[in-house]
């Protein structure tokens, strides 16, 4: 049969060619990665210079000169998250069997929208869920989804718990006709996905209690209880708490089991935060950190923070996966996805706000099985012991203060040792010296790290969730967080910044 003559077609020789040029640079770069700077120090106008400002291609260019070129642009003007020295925000060293697996994903190309239309993909998602359900240590009858990170894993939960909780009529009426306001609780150290839950879902940002903490930095569970017993005599209605494990800031884990007993007590929707630290439920030694996750009627996590997955990869867990089909399930005329045949099939499109939805469940599911649950558990009780030691060192240096440690997360600032003046003026010096130090840091491609205010103290913070960093890494990272603070003192003290 003659083929269809066009431009978008390889042949099995030429993918073949370019194919194995590729896998061997990627193969030089993944070695290579401990030897390279962290980032690029170019700025967006010498990026775009880079790029150039041609119009559109009228013709086609040969697709090997096309990957060459834009694997030499991709691999020297990027961030390296796998590179052992970066620590910033909570974004893991992916594992290369991730990499495979998204190429093999997408040349079959499947829509796990639907059973029909992902045959074997979507009975790979649906034991993947269960692993990861297995994982954490919930039921493995816990259902889910897979979606592409932490904001959609808690807006997916987000409206499953509204329309478990709220009057049934919302689905037709809105929100504009409910009868009462619906609340949602949680700590004042939540990540940001909440009040844009409450905005773009027509809640509003004043639907949300932000929980003061305690003195732990957890979830005041007495004012907690408090404000809903208040919001009760007001005539709202309390529908979800929000528990943390593993805050973005400081690693915290909120009191999960308290937080539980007081959904159960007021019928609230228990939801978990877990995107970033609820793998390390997994660790033996931690087990009692997450007592009550069992209680949860949903949680998120993120297999692209802790599980060493490339982007995306999030999840959403539901202890009743009925309510994901509630709130989420259509059927259009146009739709010819039977559920009938033997064995069940499930069709994704009813488990979350997406129709069309990649294989992402494919990277996940091989590294749980190249890793297992006991190379998982070696690897996330390491990144744990390496932010300790980065604690330890920081708090044995003259000119280092560390601040917190939680999970895999240091907290530290920079205190020039000769540091005069009053305390209130060296609070703030401290802030603008530590801002301008991250700062640099960033930019100048020897480490990585993010930031976190603290008791309104302006901290560098470490985030290791990276199976190439090594002690020596650690080490290495003091000095250089050392080196770079003294040279932005000076500066400062001589008004040259």
């Amino acid at each position: 049969m003659k083929t269809r003559e066009n431009a978008i077609e390889m042949d099995k020789a030429a993918f073949r060619k370019i194919g194995y040029q590729l896998i061997d640079t990627i193969s030089d770069f993944l070695d290579e990665i401990p030897e390279k700077q962290v980032t690029t120090n170019k700025t967006p106008k010498e990026l775009q210079n880079i790029l150039g400002d041609a119009s559109l291609p009228v013709n086609g260019t040969p697709a090997e000169e096309l990957i060459v070129h834009t694997t030499k642009l991709l691999l020297d003007h990027s961030l390296f998250n796998g590179h052992p020295k970066f620590f910033g925000y909570i974004t893991s060293s992916a594992a290369p069997i991730g990499a495979l697996a998204d190429l093999l994903a997408a040349s079959i190309n499947q829509n796990v929208g639907a059973q029909i239309l992902s045959p074997i993909a979507t009975e790979i998602e649906k034991q993947t869920i269960k692993w990861l359900a297995e994982f954490i240590g919930v039921s493995p009858n816990y259902g889910g989804v897979l979606v592409s990170g932490g904001n959609m894993a808690n807006f997916t939960a987000f409206l499953a718990a509204r329309t478990a909780k709220a009057p049934k009529e919302i689905k037709e009426n809105g929100l504009t006709n409910a009868p009462k306001q619906l609340i949602t609780y949680c700590s004042k150290s939540t990540h940001t996905w909440i009040d844009k839950a409450a905005i773009l879902f027509g809640h509003g940002s004043k639907s949300v209690r932000w929980i003061p903490t305690d003195a732990s930095n957890k979830m005041d569970i007495n004012l907690l209880e408090q404000t809903i017993k208040e919001d009760l005599k007001q005539g709202h209605q309390p529908f979800m708490v929000v528990g943390t494990a593993g805050d973005v800031s400081t690693g915290i884990v909120d009191n999960l089991e308290a937080i539980a007993a007081i959904c159960k007590t007021f019928d609230l929707w228990f939801h978990i935060d877990g995107a970033y630290g609820i793998p390390a439920a997994i660790i033996p030694e931690l087990k009692a950190l997450f007592t009550g996750i069992k209680e949860a009627d949903s949680i998120a996590l993120d297999p692209h923070k802790w599980l060493y997955s490339p982007l995306e990869a999030g999840c959403t867990l539901v202890k009743n996966p009925k309510h994901l089909i509630d709130t989420y399930s259509s059927h259009p005329e146009y739709y010819n996805f039977s559920l009938t045949e033997e064995g069940g099939s499930q069709n994704y499109f009813e488990y979350g706000l997406q129709n069309s939805r990649g294989f992402r469940a494919l990277k996940v599911w091989l590294a749980l099985q190249q890793i297992g649950s006991n190379g998982y558990t070696k690897l996330i009780r390491e990144d744990i012991a390496l932010s300790k030691y980065f604690y330890a060192l920081a708090d044995h240096h003259e000119a280092l203060k560390p601040i917190t440690q939680n999970l895999s997360i240091t907290t530290l600032r920079y205190v020039p040792t000769d540091l005069e003046g009053n305390d209130e003026n060296n609070v703030t010096y401290l802030n603008t010296l530590n801002e301008k130090l991250l700062n640099e840091l960033q930019q100048g491609g020897e480490m990585f790290l993010s930031n976190a205010i603290i008791a309104d103290q302006y901290c560098l913070r470490t985030c290791i969730v990276n199976f190439r960093t090594t002690k020596k890494d650690i080490e290495d990272s003091i000095k250089i967080i050392v080196k770079e603070g003294r040279k932005m003192h000076l500066m400062l003290q001589n008004k040259k910044y």
